[in-house]
């Protein structure tokens, strides 16, 4: 497995973005800029990156392609036609979403998330970016999230099959999926069925921790790793024997800081899988 984090660190150029990262001991990186950038500021970036042995993890979207409004969607999608050919430029494994939102907020919890409207619009949303970007080497993948589709693996080959596009993977973070007592309860399960189900489709892990609250009723809470009770190395084992040089990024931190820290505990309790 690569480590990676979701943050470019604080730098002032791409050399020194990429020193920064090997010294926070990371092998894999998601790439801090979009399709909007100079053409030169991406490939010094990119070739900063493959200097130092960083494998470009994502390229990332985290736009509502099925937004109610057309020109904020036609908008949205174009972006991720964008990023995705950014991605195919890069070399990275994959540009990465979530499915969208029928709701106010793009990433939000609504009952028409689940509707099958929203099956049939995510299926042609997805099929019109890959068909448009026609890329030959990476994927576009969907994030799975505790309340859109897809929140498990089942859902996702599901999802896959209904797509029915080549260029189309899988990106997993397993917290997300963790949305039920079942799952947090029995969490090897649980990554067992992930790694049996989509297997060598994943094209890139997130890596975080979830912590049950003693509240009523059940709530479940995202945080740091090591300040939860998801096993982690066990998680982290398994996506290492799907592909070795599989993507495992930290992310949802808030300084340079944490990152730092938890990238540390990452290693010590990670250390030993290559």
């Amino acid at each position: 497995m690569r480590l990676g984090t979701s943050s470019p660190l604080a730098h002032s150029s791409p050399e020194e973005w990429a020193e920064n990262q090997i010294a926070l001991g990371c092998r894999s990186i998601n790439f801090p800029l979009n399709c909007n950038d100079p053409e030169d500021k991406i490939i010094a970036y990119r070739d900063a990156a493959k200097a130092h042995g960083l494998l470009i993890a994502e390229v990332g979207i985290w736009r509502n392609a099925l937004a109610a409004d057309p020109d904020e969607r036609k908008k949205n999608m174009d972006y991720c036609i964008g990023q995705l050919r950014l991605a195919e430029f890069l070399g990275a494994r994959c540009a990465v979403n979530v499915a969208g939102a029928f709701g106010p907020r793009w990433d939000g919890h609504y009952k028409e998330n689940f509707s099958e409207n929203a099956w049939k619009e995510t299926v042609r949303m997805v099929q019109e970016i890959i068909d448009t970007a026609d890329v030959k080497n990476t994927y576009f993948t969907l994030e799975p999230m505790p309340w859109m589709i897809p929140t498990g693996p089942k859902e996702y080959l599901k999802l896959i099959d209904m797509v029915d596009r080549d260029r189309f993977a899988v990106h997993m973070d397993i917290i997300n999926m963790t949305n039920s007592a079942d799952r947090y309860f029995n969490a090897e399960e649980l990554v067992d069925e992930v790694a049996e189900t989509l297997g060598s489709r994943i094209r890139s892990c997130h890596i975080k921790d979830v912590h049950l609250k003693e509240e009523y009723t059940f709530q479940l809470e995202e945080c740091a790793p090591g300040q939860g009770e998801f096993p982690l190395r066990y998680y982290v084992e398994k996506m290492n024997a799907i592909d070795p040089d599989m993507p495992v990024i930290l992310e949802h931190l808030n300084t340079d800081e944490e990152y730092i820290k938890y990238m540390g505990y990452l290693k010590e309790v990670l250390n030993g899988i290559q």
